[in-house]
């Protein structure tokens, strides 16, 4: 009668795969408390009254989003609808202008909400005051153009699924090695 053997190459490739599973999940876990880091800094932004400059680089942005900010539209170049919310939850349009900055830079600026699709508002440039939402865009408060106030960015609309995709990678290493060891029970049992 002869012995079977735990195929060595199969084992390792499994054992090696489950290991970047669980390393997958253990940075899943380091990046829930990032973002929860995070998070708390949009909330504390997002209840304070003072006011940043307008962000010139993206890593400004990232590090004003939720501040009330202000700047000077010299012209719009673009306006667009896009499905949005007015600040009583209503669905609508939120009223997108593309606009060049003093110095030729541009930026995005939410002017204000509607239900009509065809209003594309009257507003054509000038000093926007509002909260920095994600983009970066101006959500412009008050609302321009005779248009109504859009609801104000929030950060806790921002989902933080990095708890859930941890245990799915935990979950993913102990299927694939339960399933391993069934195959190879089977194998060695034959």
């Amino acid at each position: 009668m002869t012995r079977r053997r735990i195929p060595i190459l199969p084992t390792l490739l499994v054992l090696a795969a489950a290991g970047v599973m669980i390393a997958l999940g253990f940075w899943q876990l380091r990046r829930l408390h990032e973002k929860e880091a995070l998070l708390a800094r949009y909330q504390s932004a997002h209840g304070s009254a003072a006011e940043v400059p307008w962000p010139v680089s993206e890593q400004a942005a990232q590090l004003a989003l939720y501040r009330h900010s202000r700047l000077v539209c010299t012209r719009v170049i673009e306006r667009r609808g896009v499905a949005g919310r007015n600040a009583n939850g209503e669905a609508g349009l939120a009223l997108y202008a593309q606009c060049v900055l003093p110095g030729g830079s541009q930026a995005k600026v939410v002017m204000g909400w509607t239900r009509d699709p065809r209003t594309l508002g009257t507003w054509s440039g000038g000093a926007v005051r509002g909260v920095i939402a994600p983009g970066p865009r101006l959500v412009a408060d008050p609302p321009l153009g005779g248009l109504q106030a859009n609801e104000r960015p929030d950060p806790s609309e921002i989902p933080n699924n990095h708890l859930a995709y941890a245990g799915q990678w935990f979950f993913f290493a102990l299927t694939a090695l339960a399933i391993y060891t069934v195959a190879l029970r089977r194998r060695l049992a034959h």
